[in-house]
C-alpha cells in the first residue's frame, strides 16, 4: 500500500537535504517530484497541481522560515498537513444511533461489499458493544445470501433472508421491522451495479426511501484507482450516500483513490480494508494515513491492534512462568497466535517507525513465515511442548520427520528459542533487581520484613 508513492516522496525531499534553507529554486524542484509522485499514483492532474501550489505557497511563506527545523524537515511538515487536509482533515464515525441504527451498503460489483459487511458486523458487536442483524438484500447474485450466511456465522451474528421474494425494498423493510426490540443495528447488504444501469441505480434509490438509513455507505475497490473517484461521484448523484468504504488496499494499489475521494465528492473515508479475513477493517484515521505515505509509520494503530488481542490475566500468568524460567512450546504458540491476529506482519512492520525500509528489504511476509515453527511445535507431544529441555536428539529426528523440515531447521529453531527463553528470564530477573523484588512477589515481601526487623532494633 502506497510504497511506491512513498519512495518518490522521499527522493523528492532527500533533493532538500544539505540546503541551509527553502529558496524559489529547490522548493521548484521538490515540488515537480511531488506532483509526478502524486500523478504517478493516479492522482488527477488537476488535484496534483492545486496540492502542490499549496504546498509551494506554504514553503516560501514568511511563517515558515524556522532555523531550528532543516528544509526538509520542513516540506515533510508542510506535506504531510496538505495531505490530512486533502484526505478529510479528522475521522468520521458512522450514524447508528437510531432504535435500530440502519446501514445500507452499496457499491459496484466485485467491490467487496458482502465481505465489507461481515466485516462491520463483527466490529459493532465486538468494539461498540452493539447487537446486529445483517440482511440479505442481493437477490441477483448467485450464492450471495449463501455467502453473508457463512459470514454471519463466523461471528454470532444472525441474517435475515427471504428466498421466497425477489423485491430488496421488502426484505429490507421486514428486516428493519423484525429487528426492532432484539437487535439495535441492522446491516442491508445490497446487490453490486453499474453507475450506467439506470434500473438497478433506481432499485436503490428505492431501497434507500423505503427503509431510511441512518448511514449509507458506498463501498469502492481501491485497486480501481481514479476510476474509483468517478463512480463515486456517479454514485452520490443518485443516493448521496454518507461515507466511503475503501476495499483492497492490501493490493497493488497506488492510492489515488484514497487520496482523493474526499476531495472529488465531499464525503469522508470512513473505513479502510485490507484483506479477506474479517479482522481486517480499520476506521479510516487521515492523520496517521497521511504518516504512513510518508514512511513514518503508525504507532498509535499499532498500539490499539496490539491492545485488542492483549489479555491481562494471560500476561500475568506468562510473566509468572517466565520469571520461573517455564515459559514452553504451548505459550510461543499463543504468542503467534496473537501476532497473527493483530493483521499482516509486514504491514504491521510499517507502522513502526523507522521500520519501513526494513520491512521492503525482507521481501514478502506474510502468515506462511511461521508455518515452519507451527508445524515443529504441532509434531510435538504434550509432554514435550511442556517440557523444552527434555527433547533429545531421537525426539528431533522425529519432529523433523513429522514437520516435513530437516534436522538442521528444527536444531535453529530450538536454539532460538533456547536463547530467547533465557534472554526473556534474564530480563525480569533484571528488572526485579532494579525495581526491588519480583514485583511485589515473596522475594520483595521479604525485603520488607527485614527492613521492619531492623528498624525494631534500631
Amino acid at each position: 500500500m502506497f510504497d511506491t508513492l512513498t519512495d518518490k516522496l522521499e527522493s523528492a525531499f532527500k533533493d532538500l537535504s544539505g540546503q541551509g534553507k527553502l529558496t524559489e529554486l529547490n522548493v521548484a524542484n521538490s515540488i515537480k517530484e511531488i506532483r509526478r509522485a502524486l500523478v504517478s499514483a493516479d492522482v488527477n492532474y488537476k488535484i496534483a497541481k492545486e496540492f502542490t501550489d499549496k504546498v509551494k505557497d506554504q514553503a516560501l511563506g514568511e511563517k515558515n522560515v524556522l532555523k531550528s527545523v532543516s528544509p526538509g524537515q520542513l516540506m515533510v511538515k508542510i506535506v504531510q498537513d496538505e495531505l490530512i487536509e486533502l484526505m478529510g482533515g479528522q475521522s468520521v464515525g458512522i450514524n447508528i444511533k437510531a432504535n435500530p441504527g440502519i446501514v445500507l451498503i452499496s457499491g459496484l460489483q466485485g467491490s467487496g461489499k458482502t465481505t465489507f459487511s461481515g466485516k462491520l458486523a463483527k466490529y459493532l458487536k465486538e468494539k461498540k458493544n452493539k447487537t446486529p442483524l445483517l440482511v440479505a438484500c442481493d437477490v441477483y447474485r448467485p450464492a450471495a445470501v449463501d455467502q453473508l450466511e457463512v459470514l454471519g456465522g463466523q461471528i454470532g451474528v444472525p441474517v435475515y433472508k427471504n428466498l421466497e421474494s425477489k423485491d430488496p425494498v421488502q426484505i429490507a423493510q421486514e428486516a428493519v421491522k423484525m429487528a426492532k426490540g432484539k437487535h439495535d443495528v441492522v446491516i442491508v447488504d445490497t446487490a453490486g451495479r453499474l453507475a450506467v444501469d439506470e434500473e438497478m441505480m433506481t432499485e436503490i434509490g428505492n431501497i434507500k426511501a423505503g427503509i431510511n438509513p441512518t448511514e449509507t455507505l458506498f463501498v469502492v475497490d481501491s485497486m480501481t484507482g481514479q476510476d474509483a473517484v468517478n463512480t463515486a461521484k456517479a454514485f452520490n448523484e443518485v443516493i448521496n450516500f454518507d461515507g466511503v468504504v475503501l476495499t483492497k488496499l492490501d493490493g497493488d494499489t497506488r492510492g489515488g483513490a484514497a487520496l482523493t475521494i474526499k476531495y472529488t465528492v465531499g464525503k469522508p473515508i470512513k473505513f479502510v480494508s485490507t484483506g479477506e479475513t474479517l479482522e481486517t477493517l480499520d476506521v479510516f484515521h487521515p492523520d496517521r494515513m497521511a504518516q504512513r505515505i510518508l514512511g513514518m509509520g503508525d504507532i498509535v494503530s499499532f498500539v490499539e491492534k496490539a491492545q485488542e488481542q492483549f489479555d491481562e490475566k494471560e500476561a500475568a500468568r506468562l510473566e509468572k512462568k517466565i520469571r520461573k524460567n517455564k515459559f514452553d512450546f504451548n505459550d510461543f504458540k499463543s504468542q503467534i497466535a496473537q501476532i497473527k491476529r493483530m493483521g499482516n506482519i509486514k504491514d504491521l512492520m510499517k507502522m513502526v517507525p523507522g521500520f519501513n525500509k526494513i520491512a521492503k528489504q525482507v521481501g514478502e511476509i506474510d502468515d506462511d513465515a511461521f508455518k515452519k515453527v507451527e508445524a515443529i511445535i504441532d509434531s510435538m507431544t504434550p509432554y514435550e511442548r511442556a517440557h523444552p529441555e527434555a527433547i533429545n536428539t531421537s525426539r528431533k529426528n522425529r519432529l523433523a520427520k513429522g514437520s516435513g523440515n530437516g534436522i538442521i531447521e528444527v536444531n535453529q529453531f530450538l536454539r532460538q528459542f533456547d536463547a530467547m527463553r533465557k534472554m526473556m528470564h534474564q530480563f525480569t530477573k533484571q528488572h526485579d533487581r532494579q525495581h526491588g523484588g519480583g514485583g511485589g512477589g515473596s522475594s520483595s515481601l521479604a525485603r520488607r520484613k527485614a527492613l521492619r526487623k531492623k528498624k525494631k532494633r534500631r
